[in-house]
């Protein structure tokens, strides 16, 4: 009777424990009601989240809790309590959620998906040594140069438009970091970069691996029985080839003496000092190379969307630059500040479709309370970026495309909000994990913005009887990165002299060029 008492007693706390799985803790953020054990596992959204937890943030708050099993989800949609969290309190929100996936590829030396401790607060440190504003301004001039090449590549495109704007975007980052440049988007270094980053963000969509990091048991899975774990090993085999390939013809460049100030060699100089290795080295570029060559391709593609799809906008934008600029010369990062409605026009591209919705999730390393509410160590923690910039009490109609709302007021909010919490800098990120190639990101955005506005007309494709084919502003890839899909515009040359001054510019470059072409391909070449 003892032994059946006690075997009851067990059964007895097994269930209720069970029971407490996936149940929300007293004291978290409300939230969507649970099931046991899963939690809101079954509600979760699987593509586009940013449309469902902003759904859910109008009907729980502006912070608000899921369960996925014994994990815990804080999602954020109020600025102030961003700013109370992730700002104020960055020390113990600074994390990533653990992923088995991403250690299993990049051993752990991921800049931008690794987690918080001393390698990633070595590499956050030389990130910032490297790309501030100062060093940055220096890369100017291959920067310039890169972009009257994307405006010498449209000028003949009546379609496929995006090649160019991926190869431009590419090639500044390669040049900034490596010193070398992809003159063609069929480069052999682009295409591998393309060809690894689908693959990578392919494995990281949901259901393309089991859920490890809720059943961690699946990691002893032998990797002949688990496809994910041998596409993971070819990813991880891709990326050393590619990363490390660079490095080696940034090495023999430098030992030739033919240097061209690119970033890597900072950091090859002082690797010790920075108490990097060859491995931290090799991945350090790499995953900067992914950040910056896929964020400033989205936003120019948005950018192409929005001015098909507004007109108007683009209109009073050509009218703006035509009487600042002129048409005799390209614009120049000087104009800008006397290009008021085309800096709120940018303001705008961020807002209304930006290219990170749910920013990238962080991880408290500590317990906080925010808003009167606990939020345990180890929850993870979305900024929901779309549910801030389409929220209607924040702005007016905030599902058009409305540049002079920022005209109106510094953050483009309504009259009388409080937006002192908005940092115009918030889709580059929050906290320490705020993106350290911001100043690269920016100048490339403010440079393509003026020179396409000022070089071309954006205007819809027609069907088969001659009419404009509207395109839709909603359609865009999955994944938490995002990005318009594929569309069809007709691009032209606002005049044959603007063509014949973008065909002259692109010839001047030349000699810029040259500088980070060293040891390129014969079928890399341009």
């Amino acid at each position: 009777m003892l032994s059946l008492s006690l075997f009851i007693a067990f059964l007895v706390a097994g269930a209720l424990y069970l029971r407490r799985i996936g149940s929300r803790e007293r004291g978290l953020p409300p939230g969507p009601p649970t099931l046991p054990i899963i939690g809101n596992l079954h509600i979760f959204p699987t593509e586009f989240p940013h449309y469902i937890f902003t759904k859910w943030a109008r009907k729980y708050g502006g912070i608000y809790s899921l369960k996925l099993g014994t994990r815990t989800i804080i999602v954020l949609t109020d600025p102030k309590l961003v700013k109370e969290l992730m700002e104020t309190r960055n020390a113990s929100t600074s994390d990533r959620p653990a992923s088995h996936i991403v250690e299993l590829v990049t051993g752990g030396f991921h800049v931008g998906l690794g987690r918080y401790g001393d390698t990633w607060r070595t590499q956050r440190k030389t990130a910032h040594a490297i790309l501030g504003a100062q060093a940055v301004a220096r890369l100017l001039p291959i920067q310039r140069a890169e972009a009257t090449q994307l405006l010498y590549d449209l000028l003949p495109t009546l379609e496929g438009f995006f090649t160019h704007v991926e190869r431009y975007s590419h090639s500044v980052i390669m040049s900034a970091l490596y010193g070398i440049r992809s003159p063609r988007y069929d480069s052999l270094e682009l295409t591998a970069f393309f060809r690894m980053i689908h693959e990578w963000g392919a494995i990281h969509e949901p259901g393309a691996t089991p859920p490890i990091d809720l059943f961690p048991i699946l990691k002893l899975v032998p990797e002949r029985f688990a496809p994910w774990k041998q596409r993971a090993r070819r990813i991880r085999q891709s990326q050393r080839e590619l990363y490390f390939a660079l490095l080696d013809k940034t090495i023999q460049r430098m030992g030739k003496g033919e240097r061209n100030g690119c970033f890597m060699e900072e950091v090859l100089e002082r690797e010790e000092e920075f108490g990097f290795h060859k491995e931290m080295t090799g991945y350090f570029a790499g995953t900067l190379m992914e950040a910056g060559s896929e964020t400033t391709s989205s936003f120019l593609k948005t950018l192409i969307l929005c001015l098909v799809a507004y007109p108007e906008v683009q209109q009073r934008a050509q009218a703006e630059i035509d009487r600042v600029v002129g048409a005799e010369r390209l614009p120049t990062l000087e104009d800008l500040e006397k290009l008021p409605y085309i800096r709120s026009l940018i303001f705008e591209t961020h807002r209304f479709r930006p290219n990170l919705p749910l920013l990238m999730p962080h991880a408290t390393t500590a317990p906080e309370m925010c808003g009167g509410y606990m939020i345990p160590s180890g929850s993870t923690i979305f900024v929901n970026l779309w549910g801030i910039s389409h929220n209607p009490e924040l702005y007016d109609d905030p599902d058009n495309f409305v540049p002079e709302r920022y005209l109106r007021s510094e953050n483009g909010t309504k009259p009388g909000v409080d937006a002192s919490s908005l940092k115009p800098t918030l889709p580059f990120g929050v906290g320490r994990r705020s993106c350290p190639g911001i100043h690269l990101a920016q100048n490339s955005i403010n440079i393509n913005v003026i020179n396409l506005l000022w070089a071309f007309d954006f205007k819809p494709a027609v069907d088969a009887e001659g009419k404009p084919i509207k395109p839709d502003t909603f359609a865009y890839h999955k994944g938490i990165a995002t990005a318009p899909l594929p569309f069809r515009c007709t691009i032209a040359s606002r005049s044959e002299e603007k063509a014949h001054i973008i065909r002259q510019e692109f010839l001047d470059a030349g000699e810029i060029f040259q500088r980070f072409e060293a040891g390129l391909a014969e079928e890399s070449a341009r």
